[in-house]
């Protein structure tokens, strides 16, 4: 409300008032709102049934793929310049703004959103949803990943020419030695995690918020487990890459590293931040 704007009773509002009014539009942003905000939209998220969301899930990990073949499309099409790394990166991007502005269900996303609610109620039963709800949109990404890898394989969906880049891609991302897949998936899970915790006061912004910071994702060669899931499913199909390998080399280093990221780094600063306001608020 403006200095020039009347209230019910048709008096102009005093300047306390106004200065009141201002400080209460700040306090919208504060951290405790925020959490407030991610809580509760965790609770929701934990309310949904098992079908809802293995689908939620399955679509998240189809469409995550966009990250893979905008990058390779990038990446074929575009001039060997020092340059191009930086450009082509903005191609990873497409899936995750697919994906987190479609409200689908994304692992690394649920590593904070659904664990808010686990440090405000601390019981068992909360615990075991939460664990509930990980499983369930896991399997989902996974399942959805392999589906779009096999649509990539398989048919002739995508041109030939963007193929190669697909492979070069899916090979560096699965072929980190187990120590550095995990040491990077850490960054990738704070990273995720703090889109999550700046999305409810970005309002306008959320493309350029997303768009920007999964940019550094693809740019800092950190590894993600679910946008990496479909190049490790890529290479399977292809018979490129053993299960072993997969499971052992890429795929349980780096969900432990996003979920170290997500969780213990991320949203235990998060919580600390505003454990005194909750509790004592």
């Amino acid at each position: 409300m403006s200095a020039h704007t009347h209230n019910q009773s048709g008096e102009t509002p005093t300047e306390d008032a106004v200065e009141e009014e201002s400080v209460q539009e700040a306090a919208a942003l504060s951290p405790k709102l925020i959490y407030e905000v991610i809580r509760r939209d965790g609770e929701e998220e934990l309310a949904r049934t098992k079908l809802s969301l293995l689908w939620s899930g399955i679509a998240a990990g189809m469409l995550i793929s966009l990250s893979v073949l905008g990058e390779a499309i990038f990446r074929t099409y575009l001039p060997d310049a020092p340059w191009r790394f930086l450009i082509e990166n903005l191609g990873y991007s497409l899936g995750f703004l697919a994906v987190i502005m479609g409200r689908m269900q994304l692992f690394t996303e649920n590593t904070i959103t659904t664990v808010l609610p686990i440090m405000h109620n601390r019981t068992l039963a909360a615990l075991g949803a939460m664990l509930r709800l990980w499983g369930i949109v896991l399997s989902a990404n996974v399942v959805g990943a392999f589906a779009a890898a096999a649509l990539f394989v398989f048919t002739s969906a995508l041109p030939e020419n963007i193929l190669p880049a697909i492979t070069e891609l899916s090979e560096h991302a699965t072929g980190m030695a187990i120590n550095e897949a995990f040491w990077r998936a850490i960054p990738a899970g704070v990273i995720v995690a703090l889109i999550v915790w700046m999305l409810p006061q970005a309002e306008g912004a959320a493309f350029f918020l997303i768009l920007t910071f999964t940019w550094l994702i693809a740019a800092g060669d950190f590894t993600h487990i679910v946008a990496g899931s479909v190049e490790m499913a890529f290479l399977m199909l292809q018979g490129s890459l053993g299960a072993g390998q997969a499971i052992f080399g890429f795929f349980l280093p780096v969900l432990a590293g996003n979920i170290i990221g997500g969780t213990l780094i991320f949203t235990l600063v998060a919580w600390g931040q505003v454990r005194d306001d909750v509790e004592h608020g």
